[in-house]
C-alpha cells in the first residue's frame, strides 16, 4: 500500500512564498509520475503541476505557469512543489497524487492518479 503524506502548508501573505513536500512510502516511488492538485471550498479539484519519473517532463496549469515549480527527489521519494508570487485566489487544500505510470501527456487528468494524500492547507491572505 503507498502512503503519501504531505506538508510545508502555512498562512502567507500575498506575494510570498511556500514550498510543500510529499513523502511518500514504498520502494516504487521512482517509477512513477507524481502530480499536485488543489481544491478550494467550494470549487471542483483543479490540476496544478506534473512531474514523469524522471523529472524530464514537467507540466503546470496556466494559473500557476511561472510561479510555481514541481521537483522530485527519488532518492528521498520526496516530489515538491515550490510555489512562488503567491495570490489569495491559491488558496487551497494542496494534494499530491501518484500517477498510475511512469509518464503521460494526459497527467494533468486526476483519472490517470490511484494513490491521494490527505492534503496540506494553504491559505495566502490579500
Amino acid at each position: 500500500q503507498v502512503q503519501l503524506v504531505e506538508s510545508g502548508g502555512g498562512l502567507v501573505q500575498a506575494g510570498g512564498s511556500l514550498r510543500l513536500s510529499c513523502a511518500a512510502s514504498g520502494r516504487t516511488f521512482g517509477f512513477y509520475a507524481m502530480g499536485w492538485f488543489r481544491q478550494a471550498p467550494g470549487k471542483e479539484r483543479e490540476f496544478v503541476a506534473t512531474i514523469s519519473w524522471s523529472s524530464s517532463f514537467t507540466y503546470y496549469a496556466d494559473s500557476v505557469k511561472g510561479r510555481f515549480t514541481i521537483s522530485r527527489d527519488n532518492a528521498k521519494n520526496t516530489v515538491y512543489l515550490q510555489m512562488n508570487s503567491l495570490k489569495p485566489e491559491d488558496t487551497a487544500v494542496y494534494a499530491c497524487a501518484r500517477a498510475s505510470s511512469p509518464y503521460s501527456s494526459n497527467d494533468f487528468d486526476p483519472a490517470r492518479y490511484n494513490y491521494w494524500g490527505q492534503g496540506t492547507q494553504v491559505t495566502v491572505s490579500s
